[in-house]
């Protein structure tokens, strides 16, 4: 990770000054201990951390910061599992203490870090329940999210969840009506969390709208399509949902159920927008933070885009949201009157997001593997 000046990040200022948290897309337990992480919050306005099994993966097989603790957990004889939720959750634990300064300066807002229960349970609700408790319980950290997937199976685990006290990024959002969905779990958990006597002002949420997948698959139909119209709206169909999904965080918090828990101490859940790394070269590589500009939202960006903004972005702060719900509705029913079948789209990218962590969970399981026969020849 390069080490950053603390000269150019003006863009990064302004958009958290707008009231956007900058949070890091990736995490090592070398960025932890190098100091690379820590430069990051000093001069990059970065306020939390997301992972998942692509970037654990990442991580153990890259490098040598593993080596010991892999000695350590093969001399003891630890089985796998365990010893993937001992390295991913020492990382997490870790990263939650150097953010506890901000976790504390925040109230609780940010100062995050969240780590994802085994994907393999995606579609598995009582197994993401006790998944979702054995992370909470081992990090042991109040400033921890565990990261539980938006699906079908998913809605109930997440309000179990959040009824039990446990912090909850819920990821793999992808379509405005699952967004909706999401926010009522989290409703339904904070009643629940309510009822049995627990402090709501202690638990927090975020709801994490992928984006630069959508206008992959959007873009290739447009494409097959092939018209001046269709051509002319490539790129956007990820900022409109992401808009417009806005508009329904902006809803659904200010009904009268939502305001009662409120008064309680209850928080809402943010929007987050995840999946910020541009896929199209064509396309500017800041783009999915300069036009989500907003209050009350967090911005998950891989390093390479944290790097970008830094260094290039418009972005002075200005609200890019507000203002265009009415265009980017248009947007999406162009897009869906032209033949591009929008729903089926946001569907699949949520099965493929499932295949897609599932994958990394077994390359990650396979790079544990060989870590541990390597520290015990």
């Amino acid at each position: 990770m390069t080490q950053p000046s603390a000269t150019t990040a003006n863009a990064l200022t302004a958009i958290s000054e707008a009231g956007v948290s900058v949070w890091l897309d990736d995490l090592s337990r070398e960025a932890l201990t190098s100091g690379a992480l820590q430069n990051l919050i000093d001069t990059r306005s970065v306020v939390g951390v997301t992972t998942n099994p692509t970037i654990f993966a990442k991580a153990i097989a890259e490098g040598n910061a593993y080596d010991t603790q892999l000695r350590e957990l093969a001399a003891s004889g630890t089985a796998l599992d365990d010893a993937v939720l001992t390295l991913t959750t020492d990382d997490v634990r870790n990263a939650c203490d150097l953010f506890a300064g901000i976790h504390a300066a925040t109230g609780g807002q940010d100062g995050r870090v969240s780590i994802e229960v085994d994907p393999r349970l995606a579609r598995e609700t009582q197994a993401t329940i006790a998944s979702a408790h054995t992370l909470w319980d081992t990090v042991d950290r109040p400033n921890l999210f565990v990261k539980i997937p938006a699906t079908v199976e998913g809605l109930p685990a997440i309000t179990a969840a959040i009824a039990d006290g446990i912090s909850v990024n819920v990821t793999l959002v992808f379509s405005l009506d699952r967004f909706r969905a999401v926010a009522q779990a989290y409703i339904d958990g904070l009643e629940l969390a309510h009822q049995a006597g627990k402090d709501l002002s202690a638990i927090r949420s975020v709801s994490s709208l992928f984006l630069s997948r959508i206008d992959t698959q959007v873009d290739k139909a447009l494409a097959e399509i092939g018209t001046e119209e269709a051509l002319a709206l490539r790129g956007k169909a990820a900022i409109a949902n992401a808009r417009l999904a806005y508009e329904v965080y902006e809803e659904v918090f200010a009904t009268p159920r939502y305001e009662a828990l409120a008064a309680a101490g209850a928080h809402t859940q943010r929007p987050l927008w995840a999946s910020t790394g541009t896929k199209d070269p064509a396309y500017p590589d800041t783009m999915y933070v300069d036009e989500l500009v907003v209050a009350d939202v967090v911005n998950t960006m891989p390093a390479k885009t944290l790097e970008a903004v830094a260094d290039h972005s418009p972005a002075d702060g200005t609200d890019t949201v507000h203002g265009t719900f009415e265009e980017s509705r248009q947007i999406l029913d162009t897009i869906e009157r032209l033949g591009v079948p929008y729903g089926k789209i946001l569907e699949g990218l949520e099965d493929s997001g499932v295949d897609s962590f599932e994958k990394s969970w077994a390359e990650l399981l396979g790079d544990v593997t060989d870590g541990l026969a390597a520290a015990g020849s």
